[in-house]
């Protein structure tokens, strides 16, 4: 048996077991397509093998795929080619689904990496910048804001928060017990201890309880000024920096996203059915896609992402290998 984080344990035989999908670089509309296969004939990954995550910018198509230990891949052409565009500044692994975190603007990307260097782009990959500390779980960016105020969950470290107010240059341990995240500013912080919504006006130092109702996703997104976070009662969403919050729409129990189309009325969010996506704001939801044979919504290893310029959905999860649906 092999430990993983967050306490749970797992076979080897079950991180390592490749899913029966169609191989190669041409995707057959409507099937998962693994588009993994060429990155790893030519690298050998560190635990626990294959892929470890993936993302997209929302604004080219651009995607971004993890390999453990041998950094993040970039394909300009959906997936069909791959090049390591990090400089070998971006190391170890990801764990969750929500440690990589771009820019709903596109081009600026923060991941967060545990066993390996952590970083941030601003240009879609191009140059990166090294965080001073890493093995972190996952993290908030104030993307709307700076861009420089990072929010993240130190690995196996009990629930400690850290803030970066500096892109990752220099961090603050704030307080253990947490398990969810999000950033408005250096002095706005959301957060959660698995029970409801808290928020701190002064960096962190003291909470209120502003929500009763708890986020499934790890991670609050903020687009256009809205907070949005996935939860078992809807994508709870507030317009005033989360001192309230109320759900969007119809109801759609959700645990990743949101991912954006071309307006924040347009969404994407991921729940043990599938791909949910709304075109009107959440008044009608429908099932986009099912998740991939073997994929689900637990917190360790699921990867999720949506391209909404060539309609592509994305999958990844540490040990398996990396996916693609062309809608």
């Amino acid at each position: 048996m092999l430990r993983c984080s967050f306490g749970c344990q797992i076979a080897c035989t079950l991180l390592l077991t490749s899913t029966a999908f169609v191989s190669g670089q041409e995707s057959e509309p409507g099937k998962w397509t693994v588009i993994s296969n060429e990155v790893l004939a030519q690298v050998m990954p560190g635990y626990p093998g294959k892929t470890a995550g993936v993302t997209v910018d929302p604004t080219n198509g651009h995607v971004f795929m993890v390999i453990p230990d041998q950094g993040l891949w970039r394909s300009t052409d959906q997936g069909k080619n791959f090049a390591r565009v990090d400089g070998k500044k971006i190391g170890g692994r990801c764990e969750t689904g929500f440690a990589l975190n771009f820019d709903p603007a596109g081009k600026r990307l923060m991941c967060f990496m545990i066993y390996g260097s952590s970083g941030i782009t601003t240009d879609g990959g191009e140059t990166w910048t090294v965080s001073k500390t890493s093995h972190l779980d996952f993290g908030a960016v104030d993307w709307h804001a700076t861009g420089k105020c990072l929010l993240a969950l130190r690995h196996e470290a009990g629930g400690l928060l850290a803030l970066s107010t500096d892109a990752g240059q220099s961090w603050q341990d704030l307080q253990k017990g947490f398990s969810h995240v999000g950033v408005v500013s250096d002095k706005i912080l959301l957060a959660s201890k698995g029970k409801g919504i808290l928020r701190s006006v002064d960096g962190g130092q003291t909470w209120t309880e502003v929500s009763k109702s708890t986020p499934a996703s790890r991670v609050m997104i903020v687009r256009d000024k809205t907070c949005y976070w996935p939860s078992a009662d809807g994508v709870l969403v507030s317009k005033d920096e989360g001192a309230t919050w109320e759900v969007l729409g119809t109801p759609v129990s959700c645990v990743l996203g949101p991912y954006f189309g071309k307006s924040a009325d347009h969404l994407m969010v991921v729940n043990k059915e599938g791909f949910q996506e709304t075109t009107d704001a959440g008044k009608s939801w429908k099932t986009a896609a099912p998740l991939p044979a073997s994929f689900d919504v637990g917190l360790v290893g699921p990867n999720y992402a949506w391209d909404p310029v060539g309609n592509i959905l994305y999958a990844s999860s540490m040990g398996k290998d990396t996916l693609r649906l062309v809608r």
